[in-house]
């Protein structure tokens, strides 16, 4: 018995693991959520594994000393828009953070369950005795050992049984010996307040409501978290292209200031427009500048939003928007063109009927109206007055030092003490219990008034993914045809400035009408996707798996 009860820490988390395992699984089972659910994260975290290979300063790895020779630098780690989906959701610190407060809520439950079920303990203990008080002292051994049982049961019902046995033996005078034997009984069975499966099994049910809402929020994050990195991933790749684009356009720019130059020594240009040209120039390498800080800046906060360091060297798919244009290609803009990217009304509606369904965030709320209910019913019986039946009995005696020499104790039922009582609770005095529930019933009210915003909030942001999603059609069509007509200028003026009928302005500025459409069409392209995955994650439609990754549809966003 002392050996089981010796376990190790390691034991006990294995237990409480397994115990919260338990209930998020039949809870998720029941809630109708796939997947597998558990805490744990990787063994060797891509974190560690870029500090450790790309010799990064960190403090949490003790890798502050500067290395004794520089080191060549290492390759960086390639990115594609996947792999920073898998990497988020297993070295996100937030995320890891809500996952770990499903277990919480699941740690919560398991007490809360462990009030209903069988409790044992056992005590023993040992003690030598001497009196002084007396003539002739007394002295002596002692032990004894109790072992209790109970439960409460769900009607509030509960029983609590003890068994004891003590060994007293006297060291002095005609050293006597004797053991004591004692078992008893008490059930208490409330009446009234406090009685009835509603009040008694409240805190179980909230625990257990709970976890349920834990696991929405858990899944709700996942989904805005994955549109969140596909937002920084996508935002960084369209920053890239916009120094790309701003790096070709100085490129431009300086073979029309060479040309101008050369159009000046032969007189057939004036000196001020060859001015303007160089001032252009110094303007488009700031830009440039600038351009390429911003993309920095752009990969750092996509870095730290995977849990990543932001000194990493890591390099996103730069084709991944390649193929975000040919899928634009293939589907968004032939639709666009023929119906203006407009959204019918009658689909908005169905897409609020099917939010209004599946928001899980909005399940949460409605649900929280319904434990504010039951809180006003465990509240007011709180308000009643206590009335119980207690039943007790008793059989046998315990020895001491006192009374070793009155033999050793029996359990005999027939000479048992036995007690049937009732207890009664006067509600005189019930200002705490009265302002709880007051307070549960403007709870009620609040809780109500939160599912109503939750609901209205719900709406509003269907609608507001709607006008996004066809304001991004629009847009993708239209920057599609001002790329063109951009190129189209430069053509014409090129021709027109090589045949003396346009000035080096006019190139210039269709050159940089076209370096600020290539960026709308990028904006334009990136917005569209972003706004099909913001109004799925708002549809609660936006499926994802285990590593995070979402499963692509192609049903155009119809209800």
């Amino acid at each position: 018995m002392a050996l089981a009860a010796c376990r190790s820490p390691e034991a006990w988390r294995a237990e409480a693991d397994r115990q919260a395992a338990q209930h998020i699984g039949r809870v998720r089972t029941d809630a109708g959520l796939a997947g597998e659910f558990t805490i744990e994260q990787p063994s060797e975290q891509l974190r560690r594994r870029l500090i450790e290979s790309q010799g990064l300063p960190s403090v949490s790895s003790g890798a502050l000393e500067e290395p004794s020779a520089p080191a060549p630098p290492a390759e960086a780690l390639p990115l594609s828009l996947a792999d920073a989906l898998r990497v988020g959701a297993r070295n996100n610190r937030e995320y890891q953070d809500t996952k770990e407060n499903v277990f919480r809520a699941a740690l919560a439950l398991d007490v809360q369950q462990e009030e209903f079920r069988h409790s044992l303990a056992a005590v023993a203990s040992g003690a030598y005795h001497e009196q002084r008080s007396g003539d002739p002292d007394v002295r002596g051994m002692e032990g004894a050992g109790s072992f209790t049982a109970g439960r409460t049961f769900t009607t509030g019902a509960s029983i609590a049984t003890r068994l004891a046995v003590d060994v007293v033996k006297l060291l002095t005078l005609d050293r006597d010996s004797a053991y004591g034997l004692l078992a008893d009984a008490t059930v208490t069975v409330p009446l009234w307040r406090g009685a009835g499966r509603e009040v008694v099994m409240e805190p179980m049910r909230q625990a257990e409501r709970n976890l349920l809402y834990a696991l929405h929020e858990f899944e709700r994050f996942r989904r805005a978290y994955a549109v969140r990195v596909a937002n920084e991933y996508l935002s960084a790749l369209q920053q890239m292209q916009s120094a790309r684009h701003a790096a070709e356009n100085e490129e431009r720019i300086s073979i029309a200031t060479r040309r101008a130059e050369q159009l000046a020594q032969a007189g057939r240009l004036p000196e001020v427009q060859v001015d303007q040209a160089r001032q252009d120039l110094l303007r488009a390498r700031e830009r440039t500048i600038a351009a390429r800080l911003s993309a920095e800046q752009r990969l750092d906060q996509l870095k730290l939003t995977l849990g990543l360091p932001a000194d990493a060297r890591v390099s996103p798919d730069a084709e991944e928007l390649e193929r975000l244009a040919a899928m634009e290609d293939r589907g968004t803009t032939v639709e666009g063109e023929a119906s203006g990217g407009e959204i019918p009304p009658q689909t908005v509606e169905a897409w609020i009927r099917t939010a209004l369904e599946n928001r899980l965030d909005l399940r949460t709320a409605f649900a929280r109206v319904e434990d504010a209910r039951r809180a006003v019913r465990v509240a007011a019986d709180a308000l009643r007055a206590g009335l119980s039946l207690e039943l007790s009995g008793k059989a046998g005696e315990r020895r001491s030092l006192s009374s070793a020499s009155s033999g050793d104790a029996r359990l005999d039922p027939d000479r048992g003490d036995y007690a049937a009582r009732l207890n009664w609770d006067w509600p005189w005095r019930r200002a705490a219990e009265r302002n709880a529930y007051r307070e549960s019933l403007l709870a009620l009210d609040r809780a109500e008034r939160n599912a109503e915003e939750m609901e209205d909030r719900v709406k509003s942001q269907v609608r507001a993914g709607a006008r996004d999603l066809a304001q991004a059609r629009q847009s993708l069509v239209i920057q599609r045809q001002a790329v063109a007509v951009a190129r189209r200028r430069i053509e014409s003026v090129d021709l027109f400035l090589q045949a003396g009928r346009a000035q080096i302005r006019d190139l210039l500025e269709a050159q940089e009408a076209l370096v600020t459409a290539q960026n709308a069409l990028t904006a334009a392209i990136v917005s569209r996707r972003l706004a099909e995955l913001s109004l799925q994650r708002d549809l609660e439609r936006l499926e994802l798996d285990e590593e995070g990754l979402w499963q692509e549809t192609t049903d155009e966003m119809e209800p």
